[in-house]
């Protein structure tokens, strides 16, 4: 796949249209899963499919093991970083 750049701007709601041709090239459809990931000042989405998203969260779910944290715990420590 060849280097595609286009532009889009933020909305009032912090959200952004994806290019027609993105979409279509990258095969992203309604509902489709994407990963955001920041590194400095550039930001890098990535389509999320269940390999790659198993590949992301084994180590995550390994170390929650190590940890002894179930998944209850998890969505407390979400709500508690949220406020």
């Amino acid at each position: 796949m060849a280097d595609k750049f286009e532009l889009a701007t933020v909305s009032a709601r912090g959200q952004v249209c994806i290019p027609a041709d993105i979409r279509e090239d990258m095969g992203l459809e309604i509902g489709t899963k994407v990963l955001f990931f920041l590194s400095d000042d550039a930001l890098i989405m990535k389509k999320v499919n269940a390999g790659t998203f198993a590949g992301i969260t084994a180590p995550l779910k390994e170390e929650a093991k190590k940890a002894g944290l179930k998944e209850a715990d998890v969505v407390g420590m979400v709500h508690r970083a949220r406020k």
